[in-house]
């Protein structure tokens, strides 16, 4: 028996139809990818012919045994504390930048959205409010936009070496990045429970508060954790212009060819990156 047109078409929905936009797009990405590769002369049999084996096997006889001499190790330790206290007080920054400019630069915040429903026949009224929130957005773009190694060379040459240039590099580029992600969280909430709290009478400020935050919280603590998880591994590369932290040790021992002092401050930014990966994912497992 031959089913009616009302119960055929529940039975097989239409699929929209994408044309030729999915192959379109994977041919630019396959083009695309053929010209980096070779504008950027990629040669991986390079670390196969004999410069390359003799350079690989010269640092690895270089590396073994490790320097564990009770002198060496007693000199870490001052970076190693170092290295902590960047990622820590940087990552305390950041979120001290990311997480005001989020709400300023998020649009059904700061100028749409059911916040903002009585500016529908206002545009003067709402082009008013989007230019902070482009203001915010600009800024969050320039803070991101420059890496964190730039941010610490330029610190470095402010206030000199030591351990402050990273900190204030970290929170600086990792300011624009957690802006960024704390936004479009928070574009993405649900808008339910929003309007009932609207629907009560309540404030723009309470439903922020009891609406937007509540619902966001466990993804930013989640993101800001990987951002310091990220912060340990960034101080470490900060070192190399002289930022302080066990990078510094690392760049020092690089210069001097010492790799097997090399291999150690490795092994220890190893076990101090998987401690801090374990500790992060503890405290999510608690708080989201």
């Amino acid at each position: 028996m031959i089913a009616s047109g009302p119960s055929r078409a529940l039975a097989a929905p239409s699929r929209p139809d994408r044309g030729l936009f999915p192959y379109l797009l994977g041919g630019c990405l396959l083009v695309t990818f053929a010209l980096s590769w070779r504008a950027a002369q990629v040669r991986p049999l390079l670390l196969f012919e004999a410069e390359g084996r003799h350079n690989i096997l010269k640092f690895v006889l270089g590396a073994f045994p490790p320097a564990l001499s009770p002198d060496f190790l007693q000199l870490l330790v001052r970076p190693l504390f170092e290295t902590i206290w960047i990622s820590v007080l940087g990552t305390a920054i950041a979120v001290g930048i990311g997480f005001p400019l989020s709400f300023l630069g998020t649009s059904n915040i700061a100028w749409s959205g059911i916040l903002h429903g009585t500016d529908a026949g206002a545009p003067l009224r709402r082009a008013v409010k989007i230019v902070p929130y482009a203001g915010v957005r600009l800024l969050l773009s320039v803070l991101r936009s420059i890496p964190e190694f730039v941010w610490a060379f330029m610190f470095v040459r402010a206030v000199g070496l030591g351990p402050v240039p990273g900190i204030l590099a970290i929170g600086l580029s990792y300011g624009g990045m957690l802006g960024k992600v704390y936004s479009e969280i928070l574009e993405g909430v649900n808008e339910r429970p929003i309007e009932a709290l609207q629907g009560t009478g309540a404030g723009r400020a309470q439903i922020v508060l009891y609406g937007f935050l509540p619902q966001v919280l466990p993804q930013f603590v989640s993101y800001t954790l990987y951002r310091w998880e990220c912060a340990i591994r960034a101080s470490a590369i900060l070192g190399f212009v002289g930022a302080g932290g066990l990078g510094q040790q690392l760049e020092l021992g690089m210069r001097m060819f010492q790799f097997n002092e090399v291999l150690t401050v490795v092994g220890i930014l190893f076990a101090l990156v998987a401690g801090v990966d374990w500790l992060s994912a503890a405290l999510r497992r608690r708080i989201v």
